[in-house]
């Protein structure tokens, strides 16, 4: 079921209803609908069947309303129902005369508002012309896109989305409907002022479905063929990043099982929603997490004993295609051909592939150095740094005493310096001795409060015993 919830003045300040129904057709209306149930009240209730008659009482913003021949019970259907022909006391030129006041009434109100036309924006349109299209001015374009706050979208629209017009007799645009995608749409109405606004949002419904994939070469074409979405393959390898290396570590075998959201409108599957708990078995090693949102209402991923998928760092700051050159003491250096110490991993990656930093931190610097090229340095609690060297340029607002977050971008790969092609060269620094990227033990982030622990099993309960029927299912088809 579709819920319309409209958005409070935190987001559209000036939110204005569907103008009132005038007073005479409401006690038009009433008066029909008084006559219609009065007959109702004579049928029998056992021998005769009849339709419901209903009436529409107001104006829908968000629908063109429904006619009233598809409400009311024709004169013809009730002279053909066998059952009808007892019905003596009956007078059923009163319910043709209901029928045609509330034809009449909608009529009136179609030469009042008008009829909506949809128009679906396509490559090269603009709203000037759309506007022109249905007849409508300048004018109307200037007054339509001056609507506090939500007007100013209009100059966002996208090929694919959708305007409804609704044009009166005189040629006024009374009603308009920016149509953004199929959950959120903006309706206008014209006023004496101008047209007044707001943001209409459709809820979907949320179904819970489940997945089991196993890995023949990759995650991603196991993922596939286990139906699911590449949003929900980078959801899945986000989860399990911090302990799993998608690059290196994944081998023949491995499995994976997933209980994840899909959200539907109307019966229509519209999209994935958030993975709810999972399980990736690497290399005989099983790793679960579970989808948990706090009092405060952070969400993150833990384990089934409350401890936090993710690491205070993230064990690779780049999308990269390969590792050139791995961590070595005694390395020989590729230019100087003469032993030089690698105290980094070199990440291949095309130039301009964005660079994250790899925890929280502040920059303790951002710049040129001989060798490195542009270089960021990060500094990090608990006596770590973090350098990301070669870049092709610093990103934007990185400088020295600026904080950071994790994953936050903060350049882009290139070759600057000593390089012989576009990677990161990436050093971590404990007290500053240089460690192994790829295989230094990365701190926790922050486990589940023992406040929120009682509330955290509660939650993962539901989950977890779903995950475990997948898992079971699939081992029972073996």
């Amino acid at each position: 079921m579709k819920k319309a919830t409209v958005k409070g003045t935190s987001r559209v300040k000036q939110v204005i209803s569907v103008k009132k129904f005038p007073k005479k057709h409401f006690f038009l209306i009433c008066g029909v609908a008084t006559v219609v149930l009065g007959f109702m009240a004579l049928l029998p209730s056992e021998k005769v069947e009849a339709r419901r008659s209903e009436i529409p009482l107001s104006i829908d913003a968000h629908q063109a309303p429904a006619s009233a021949l598809d409400t009311l019970s024709s004169k013809e259907e009730m002279a053909e129902s066998p059952s009808n022909q007892s019905i003596d006391n009956v007078d059923i030129t009163q319910i043709e005369k209901a029928k045609q006041a509330a034809d009449a009434l909608l009529q009136k109100e179609k030469e009042t508002l008008g009829s909506w036309v949809s128009e679906v924006i396509k490559p090269g349109d603009n709203l000037s012309a759309l506007f022109k299209k249905q007849g409508l001015s300048a004018s109307d374009v200037y007054l339509i896109t001056s609507t506090p706050e939500v007007g100013k979208l209009l100059s966002e629209i996208l090929p694919g989305q959708t305007l409804e017009f609704r044009i009166n007799s005189a040629g006024e645009l009374t009603q308009f409907r920016y149509q953004q995608s199929k959950l959120k749409s903006f309706f206008f109405e014209k006023t004496d002022k101008g047209y007044t606004g707001k943001e209409v949002i459709l809820e979907p419904d949320v179904r819970m479905a489940s997945s089991y994939g196993q890995i023949d070469s990759s995650l991603f074409l196991a993922s596939q063929k286990a139906g699911l979405s590449d949003n929900l393959t980078m959801q899945l390898a986000g989860i399990f990043g911090w302990d799993i290396d998608f690059v290196q570590d994944i081998r023949e075998g491995d499995s994976f099982s997933v209980i994840y959201e899909e959200k539907y409108l109307d019966g229509e599957k519209l999209s994935d929603g958030n993975i709810l708990a999972a399980s990736f078995t690497n290399q005989g090693e099983t790793y679960t997490a579970v989808r948990y949102t706090d009092s405060k209402g952070e969400t993150g991923y833990y384990t089934p004993d409350g401890k936090s998928m993710k690491k205070a760092f993230l064990r690779t700051p780049v999308d990269f295609t390969r590792i050139s050159s791995q961590f070595n003491p005694n390395r020989l250096h590729p230019i100087f051909k003469t032993k030089r110490p690698h105290r980094g991993v070199d990440y291949a990656a095309p130039t301009n592939t964005p660079i994250k930093a790899a925890g929280d931190g502040k920059v303790k610097y951002a710049g040129w150095q001989r060798g490195f090229g542009n270089i960021v340095c990060i500094e990090h609690p608990n006596n770590i740094v973090t350098a990301y060297a070669h870049q092709n340029k610093i990103g934007k607002g990185i400088k020295i005493g600026v904080s950071v977050k994790q994953g936050q971008i903060i350049g882009y790969v290139g070759q600057t310096g000593w390089a012989t092609g576009p990677h990161l060269h990436y050093e971590f620094r404990v007290n500053g001795i240089h460690r192994n990227p790829v295989t230094v033990k990365l701190p926790d982030a922050s486990p589940i409060s023992k406040k929120e622990m009682a509330r955290f099993k509660l939650a993962r309960e539901t989950v977890l015993a779903k995950l475990d029927k997948v898992e079971a299912t699939m081992l029972a088809q073996k």
